[in-house]
């Protein structure tokens, strides 16, 4: 459903309303406010995520991940889904006046931020003992963290500060107003983000003190949030060295971001794509698997998903790309050798999904829109 006389976002998700989405059946939490999560039931089998009811800004999880123990005392291990209860705090990070990559003169930025942490026990608010890896994550077109809520608490129950920065031109509170054109300064939103929490995490008193490892940072980002961090890793105009790892779920090379995309190496990156996305289409990732020119990069082909169902709903393309991801993760954040050979073994799933690796498969090139 579109708004009448305006182009549909070309990698985002057209303007919808929460009586049309309740009117289908689609993920109603896309419709949910900041710091609420929405209706998103628990998986029948082993899920990414245990749903969690809406609650108290900076309260814990009112139930433990999968496959966490009750107990206090359970072994914890950075990496593995389920070994941590999460909590959640909210930020609001402002980053300074600057110049913006096309050259335009940028006032301040309030960045509202969302920051999914592992617990360091059950029932308390305060973190896990640091230093941990980080995950800063770029919701897509018109969204916040909401839709994206089991995902991104499965990544903070293995052990990740899961970091979610709502645009401020485009988020899910900008309405009407929200336009893609500001897409080409989202990067260096990104950017100070992992630049705010560090410095949080290097300051000697605070909540965040010592919890962050500042070698072990991934950075992801879905729809336009994709192409943010498609630009962070591989375009001349945006590219911070200091992510580890870069996952493109179903984002594209932004036509208007200055600078050239793949003109050196990049970090490794996975890109996520549904086969059937008709929003952002297949042949945008392909195309920046195919020129990467790096060796560890990684294709994962959801065959026969939409744009946003891997990452929103709970189906069986969700829970593939939740492991997949955290494998990737695993590998190269936190450098775990035996992730690799499980991404492989995650990724290819008969008739759901294939993963293949450093340019490798045969992949339609088809046209990017």
């Amino acid at each position: 459903m579109t708004i009448p006389g305006r182009r549909p976002p070309r990698s985002g998700i057209t303007t919808i309303t929460c009586a049309w989405l309740a009117a289908v059946g689609t993920a109603v939490a896309a419709c949910t406010a900041p710091g609420q999560h929405g209706g998103l039931a628990p998986h029948a089998t082993a899920a990414p995520l245990t749903a969690r009811a809406a609650g108290a800004v900076g309260q814990p999880t009112s139930s433990p991940p999968t496959g966490v123990p009750r107990s206090a005392s359970a072994t914890r291990s950075a990496g593995r889904a389920g070994s941590f209860w999460t909590g959640e705090r909210w930020l609001t990070l402002t980053e300074p006046a600057h110049t913006g990559p096309t050259g335009q003169a940028l006032g301040p930025r309030k960045l509202l931020t969302e920051v999914l942490y592992p617990l360091a026990s059950e029932g308390k608010t305060a973190p896990a003992k640091g230093p941990l890896p980080m995950i800063v994550f770029g919701p897509g077109f018109m969204q916040c963290g909401g839709p994206y809520s089991r995902l991104l608490r499965y990544w903070a129950s293995a052990g990740y500060v899961v970091v979610v920065v709502n645009f401020p031109l485009s988020d899910c509170k900008t309405g009407p107003a929200a336009t893609e054109s500001d897409l080409v300064n989202q990067p260096h939103d990104m950017s100070y983000a992992i630049t705010a929490m560090l410095a949080r995490s290097a300051a000697g008193h605070g909540f965040f003190a010592g919890l962050l490892s500042p070698r072990e940072i991934a950075v992801t980002g879905q729809s336009d949030g994709g192409d943010t961090v498609a630009a962070m890793a591989a375009s001349s105009c945006c590219t911070d060295r200091r992510p580890a790892a870069v996952a493109v779920l179903s984002g594209a090379e932004w036509p208007p971001m200055p600078g050239s995309y793949f003109s050196t190496r990049p970090a490794p990156m996975l890109f996520t794509q549904g086969s059937a996305d008709t929003v952002n289409w297949p042949g945008c990732s392909v195309t920046m698997y195919h020129s990467d020119p790096a060796w560890a990069r990684y294709y994962l082909d959801l065959l026969g998903a939409s744009h946003t169902g891997p990452y929103w709903g709970v189906n069986k393309y969700e829970r593939v790309a939740a492991r997949v991801t955290l494998a990737f993760f695993d590998r190269y954040v936190l450098r775990q050798s035996a992730a690799g050979p499980a991404m492989s073994r995650l990724g290819d799933v008969s008739g759901i999904s294939a993963l293949y690796e450093h340019g490798g498969g045969k992949l339609p090139s088809g046209p990017c829109n």
